[in-house]
């Protein structure tokens, strides 16, 4: 396997940072029971109204963090303290408890359910372990921490309304976009374990033994979706081999594999036929996540695959890495935190 070219780390924070500036184009997710209801997004979501919509927005300050723990070195001071600037001006009190009230409001206890939750979680896991990094100058830690305070009433809220809603879900959402269950909760199970929220991994833990414990012979060959940016089968065995040691898992995988004709379809990246549409665009976050499953269940698979999963790995994020570079905003707003997932480093 040849080596990956180095991150573009600089270039995804530009991207990152310009994003997080723009408030336009953006897609509001609203219910409207009156008149009165016709808000602003600044207004509606005072900390979560740029970046295209909210669950981006949520997730590109995820990459921002990102990049400031694992490759500060390699910012431009200018980028570091671009950061640090941008989360001390947003992440106030007042703009945490605006959005926090939002989900008491008639018709939102599904507002940006699952995806929006999961990301939300997984930004206040890494606020956590950017405010207990002793690498950190003593002024940067005190301002990470600050942040993680701040955020901290709304994570709350939302770790309990997963809890409260898993044991709901009698069946999972196995789409191939922003429904699917197994990648919230595999976001949920990373914010529970860094951030001690022991009846949310419980919560987690019931339901993915319930919804995947007896799947078998998965047919990959129905994936992908024209429009998916997840792989349903991957991030299901990501979320299983997170929750099940060694051996059990190896037995769960010998079960949930599928077909080696079938498997084949997860390891050709997917061509994009128009990166410039607002869905099929998806793809390139596909090609980013698949590489992140594999990274990530490398490990733990059988010997045999090492070697065809490795390159797919590599395919996968040539074909889509420039993707979050470059090109039209509908995947610029979003795709740096893909190609950030796909790096590989760590958890999530």
């Amino acid at each position: 396997m040849d080596a990956m070219p180095a991150l573009p780390v600089e270039a995804l924070c530009r991207v990152a940072l310009e994003s997080l500036a723009r408030e336009w184009p953006y897609r509001p997710d609203v219910f409207l029971q009156s008149e009165h209801d016709f808000l602003p997004p600044q207004v509606r979501h005072p900390l979560f109204h740029t970046s295209y919509d909210w669950h981006s927005c949520v997730h590109m300050h995820w990459s921002l963090l990102r990049l400031l723990r694992l490759h500060r070195a390699r910012l431009a001071p200018a980028q570091a303290e671009a950061i640090a600037a941008r989360f001390d001006a947003s992440f106030t009190a007042g703009a945490v408890a605006t959005e926090a009230l939002l989900f008491d409001r008639p018709g939102y206890r599904s507002f940006e359910r699952p995806y929006g939750w999961g990301w939300l979680l997984e930004l206040q896991a890494e606020l956590h372990r950017l405010a207990a990094d002793a690498s950190l100058p003593p002024g940067l830690q005190d301002r990470c921490r600050g942040w993680r305070d701040t955020l901290e009433p709304l994570s709350l809220r939302i770790a309990q309304a997963m809890v409260d809603f898993l044991p709901k879900l009698g069946h999972p959402v196995r789409t191939g976009t922003h429904s699917n269950s197994a990648f919230a909760c595999v976001l949920a199970l990373d914010h529970a374990r860094t951030c001690a929220h022991p009846a949310l991994q419980l919560a987690i833990g019931e339901a993915a033994h319930r919804w995947y414990g007896r799947d078998h012979r998965y047919p990959s060959e129905y994936e992908p979706g024209g429009e998916d940016f997840l792989s349903a089968g991957l991030v299901e065995a990501l979320l299983m081999h997170r929750l099940l040691d060694g051996c059990d898992f190896a037995d769960w995988w010998h079960r949930f594999s599928p077909s080696p004709q079938a498997l084949a379809h997860w390891l050709l990246p997917v061509a994009v036929g128009d990166a410039a549409d607002a869905r099929i665009v998806h793809l390139h976050g596909l090609n980013l996540s698949r590489a992140w499953c594999w990274q990530a269940l490398l490990p733990g698979l059988p010997g045999e695959l090492h070697e065809p999963v490795a390159r797919a790995i590599d395919a996968h994020r040539q074909a889509s890495l420039s993707a979050a570079l470059d090109g039209d905003y509908v995947a610029t707003h979003w795709l740096a935190s893909f190609a950030l997932l796909a790096e590989g480093r760590e958890h999530p």
